[in-house]
């Protein structure tokens, strides 16, 4: 079924931020991650997941433990050989998939990021020509298990998010943000969530990003004040929080230039909470006397601290992703069943196309034009894929039932799939007489 499914990766349960941040990948950059992958040896397809929390690469081929054995070298050259890794293959790796996408192995259990990074991680791998079959429809059906795990299971119930953790800390540092200056660092994703907590709490919003023109489009949102980066410095002279949540791959502050605003603070505390990763504030910058700097990994002791488990939602969402990974399971099995008589069926069709085709080409046909020949190849392909749609779900859907064995059997024996003509031609000719003996048949009944 899913034998030859690998993933390989790490979390923010089995690595720190430092470990993490080595390995992350860029939006911009997953599609060179993904043909990175597909170009290891035995891998037919890939998807690379990077996000704050997790760097994992999913993988399909043919021998599942040559192909994990790739993946951990490929991960270790990069992150380096002391990254703990873990490895799940076959129905496991389809189980971790389904319970990644319904945001159960999350930091936060419920939060609706991941499945939107996951579907941005899909596109690039569909886009690198990445996904073919097996691992595709394991995505598919990690999707449909989520958007199923939100319906019909209070998982989603709050809206938690990362974001949202990091402005919970926030409030339990002040007790209370109304009036707070608080900065926020970066107009991404993750800074859209902590601007939008923020603003319910009633804080005092500032914007600082790298492009103008987007903190000025989050600010009128949310009724900040948008900043260049480059006046960070001094925006950190006045705020009470600064929450840092960039893409940029080295320190945006350094333990250098905390000092030099802490100089001016004169004394006043600081409180820095960086949630990307890499990270943007070096971590030096918290050993400074009134430097408060918390990272994605405190935010997750906050989260065991605060029992944000949601317990029965997640029973309830376990209880999904078994019924689907029982159905899919099922439908795999069945694709395998009905694929060598849909693979025949398919050849059998395309034979008898092409033979009809080289006929009325060298007949006829032959005075067309180059263009023109094509034109009628492409019309004859779209019409054989559609007159094999039906009967190809219809295939499928049947192997999946009781009597499964006796549709394969008849389709087989209906169209003669076990007895390959020597000639194509041939072929075409028998079946143009059966018609023809068919039609007259049918006249002579008429009359």
């Amino acid at each position: 079924m899913t034998e030859g499914v690998v993933v390989v990766g790490l979390n923010h349960r089995t690595a720190p931020v430092e470990a993490r941040e080595r390995l992350a990948v860029p939006p911009d950059g997953l599609e060179d991650a993904v043909r990175a992958v597909l170009a290891l040896e035995g891998v037919r397809e890939a998807v690379v997941v990077a996000t704050c929390n997790r760097v994992e690469l999913y993988a399909a081929g043919a021998e599942a433990e040559s192909l994990a054995g790739e993946l951990r070298r490929h991960m270790h050259a990069r992150g380096g050989s002391g990254v703990t890794l873990y490895e799940h293959r076959g129905e496991a790796a389809v189980q971790h998939a389904f319970r990644v996408c319904a945001s159960l192995d999350s930091l936060v259990v419920g939060e609706p990021q991941i499945l939107g990074q996951v579907k941005e991680a899909v596109a690039a791998a569909r886009s690198a020509g990445a996904l073919r079959g097996r691992l595709g429809r394991v995505m598919a059906r990690a999707f449909q298990t989520a958007k199923r795990v939100r319906t019909e299971t209070g998982i989603a119930e709050g809206q938690v998010s990362v974001a949202s953790v990091a402005v919970d800390l926030a409030r339990g540092i002040f007790g209370d943000l109304m009036g707070r200056k608080v900065l926020v660092v970066g107009a991404g994703k993750m800074a859209l969530g902590a601007a939008r907590t923020l603003a319910r709490a009633g804080a005092s919003l500032l914007i600082a990003n790298r492009s103008f023109d987007r903190a000025e489009a989050l600010a009128r949102e949310y009724g900040a004040t948008a900043h260049p980066l480059t006046d960070l410095g001094m925006l950190l002279q006045h705020v009470d929080v600064a929450v840092c949540s960039t893409g940029a791959s080295g320190y945006l502050l350094t333990r250098h230039d905390v000092a030099t605003v802490m100089k001016a603070r004169r004394g006043r505390g600081l409180f820095l909470i960086d949630i990307a990763v890499p990270r943007n504030v070096e971590p030096a910058a918290g050993d400074l006397d009134s430097v408060f700097l918390y990272n994605v990994d405190d935010l997750e002791r906050a989260v065991a601290e605060g029992g944000r488990g949601r317990s029965v939602a997640t029973i309830e969402a376990e209880r999904v992703i078994a019924e689907e990974l029982s159905a899919f399971r099922a439908e795999e099995l069945a694709q395998r069943s009905a694929g060598p008589t849909i693979v025949a069926l398919r050849r059998r069709f395309q034979e008898v196309a092409a033979a009809e085709l080289e006929r009325s080409l060298s007949g006829k046909l032959r005075h067309l034009p180059e263009g023109d020949r094509a034109a009628v190849e492409a019309m004859l392909d779209a019409l054989t894929n559609k007159l094999l749609h039906a009967p190809t779900v219809a295939l499928k859907t049947a192997a999946a039932n009781p009597d499964g064995d006796d549709v394969m059997r008849a389709a087989r024996s209906l169209f003669a799939l076990d007895a390959e003509p020597a000639d194509p031609r041939g072929e075409v000719t028998r079946m143009r007489v059966q018609g023809e003996m068919t039609a007259k048949a049918k006249a002579g009944n008429g009359r």
